[in-house]
């Protein structure tokens, strides 16, 4: 069943705006006003606030605000608070957010067609920056920015009327204004039609964003900006919500089998198109670019840089889904994943398998304490072995598992084992040179011949190479000294490498 008239209101559909704006190109021609006729085109005539002015609930992402649940239109405050904060990006590396309300991304706000909203934009006094607001929703040159921009320590506020339905983005934009939203400064703002959406079982909040940093995807530490990556456009990291650990294990979305998900999906960029996808499920609705139109049994929908899309599906098997940017390489090397578990009684007659491949989890399915116990050790100069050991172990489980499996067994005929292996522990350097560049050819481990292919992990930073190491030389009937990060480096510099080549 067509679920538009009931999601977005039969507003839409009457007429063509004066304005130009046709909301239906399958309408005839525009009829012109009449010079005694109101030049407020019709579907916006949603009439005054009526009531007590309300002060809007503004929630951090996944969470959404309440329906409004109002018959008729509002006078909406709106408070919002520009606050430049360090948080974490990532296992051990933190970074220097700028954020619309202390995270990224900023909060989310739901608001009803027809309402006039009072913005009130707080810059906190600790802010080293002068910042503003664009809110897509707003018809107005730029979306507010001209009216909010607002040093440390000021407010600023401005008034405007939600005029068109929809799910929309809002970012700063003060100069230079890919720096601004590349630190984070985005957030969704929710148009609901007059009669309100249909009731779902859960709404969620999730927006994509890429990052630009100096040095290496999870190099420990401050992570600083770097201008000429956003230039380029080759992010560190693309992850949801700000962080790649902010929708993974116990901060993983939740639901029950049989219950029905909507999910308000935006991209703040500032340069890539998310290819948005849940594995393990279809869109049974999909909103495209968070307007009126609706799309169904979607597998993967685009959302633009500064765009949004909302996605609508019923849970029918207990699980745990993964939540990807299906430009692959994103999510399991620079950090797009999060998770949708799933509650309920097994439907063996829709799907009968194990819960969810290793692969899909990455090592992001497990806490990311040891990771971060390890590199505050080495930050403080007291790393121990055994922090290592449990670090490697955590990184193990999305770098080798798949291949070497979790007990270090290897595939028969087809990759080496770890567990007890002669060819493993003979030589530290050769080690450290395999994961570093790869391996061709055949191999002799424990008296077996191999011949298979390793691709090169030189992508990933020296600490969590030499960490791996250290975990698999010392488990399974391995015993060795642990890798050290030195030992790494020195294996990567005295590498030759092609021209050009990232690593």
């Amino acid at each position: 069943m067509n679920l538009v008239p009931a999601l977005f209101g039969g507003l839409l559909m009457i007429g063509v705006l004066s304005c130009g704006k046709a909301n239906d190109t399958n309408q005839g021609p525009a009829v012109q006003p009449s010079a005694s006729a109101s030049v407020v085109p019709q579907p916006y005539a949603l009439g005054a606030p009526q009531g007590p002015p309300v002060v809007a609930e503004l929630t951090h992402a996944p969470a959404v605000p309440k329906p409004t649940q109002r018959k008729a239109p509002a006078k909406v405050v709106v408070n919002l608070e520009v606050r430049e904060v360090e948080l974490p990006i990532s296992d051990g590396v933190t970074y220097t957010f700028w954020t619309f309300g202390g995270q990224v991304p900023g909060k989310f706000i739901r608001v009803r067609q027809g309402d006039t909203v009072e913005f009130h934009l707080r810059n906190h006094p600790d802010s080293k920056m002068p910042h503003n607001i664009d809110l897509h929703a707003v018809t107005g040159p730029g979306g507010g920015a001209a009216s909010s921009f607002t040093a440390p320590g000021h407010e600023s506020q401005f008034t405007f009327k939600v005029l068109n339905q929809g799910l929309y983005v809002y970012h700063c934009a003060t100069a230079p204004v890919g720096m601004h939203i590349a630190n984070g400064m985005y957030g969704l703002i929710l148009v609901e039609p007059p009669e309100g959406l249909p009731p779902v079982d859960r709404e969620y909040y999730v927006m994509q964003g890429d990052f630009y940093t100096v040095g290496k995807y999870r190099e420990k530490g401050l992570a600083q900006f770097d201008m000429q990556k956003g230039i380029d456009e080759k992010p560190t990291y693309v992850v949801f919500n700000g962080s790649e650990n902010s929708l993974v294990g116990d901060k993983a979305i939740t639901a029950k089998a049989g219950e029905t998900v909507r999910l308000y999906v935006g991209n703040g960029g500032p340069n890539l198109v998310s290819s948005f996808h849940v594995i393990g499920e279809i869109f049974d609705k999909v909103f495209p670019e968070g307007g009126t139109r609706i799309q169904e049994n979607v597998q993967t929908t685009l959302v633009p840089a500064g765009g949004s899309a909302i996605v609508e599906f019923r849970v029918d098997v207990p699980g745990t889904y993964v939540i990807v940017d299906h430009s692959i390489f994103r999510t399991f090397h620079k950090g797009a994943l999060g998770m949708l578990k799933v509650e309920g009684p097994e439907a063996k007659d829709i799907y009968s398998g194990k819960e969810v491949d290793s692969v899909y989890l990455s090592d992001m399915a497990a806490p990311g304490a040891a990771v971060v116990a390890a590199a505050k050790g080495a930050e403080q100069g007291n790393l121990t072995k055994d922090q290592q050991i449990a670090a490697g172990k955590a990184l193990y489980q999305g770098t080798c598992s798949t291949c070497h499996k979790e007990e270090g067994t290897g595939v028969e005929k087809a990759f080496p084992p770890l567990a007890k292996s002669d060819f493993l522990m003979q030589d530290k350097t050769r080690s450290i040179q395999i994961v570093l560049n790869g391996l061709n050819g055949e191999v002799v481990v424990n008296g077996t011949k191999f011949n298979s292919v390793m691709p090169p992990w030189s992508h990933l930073t020296d600490d969590a190479i030499a960490n791996i190491l250290t975990y698999v030389r010392n488990s399974w009937g391995n015993s060795g000294d642990a890798v050290t990060t030195a030992e790494v480096a020195k294996v990567r510099k005295d590498t030759p490498r092609p021209p050009g080549a990232g690593h």
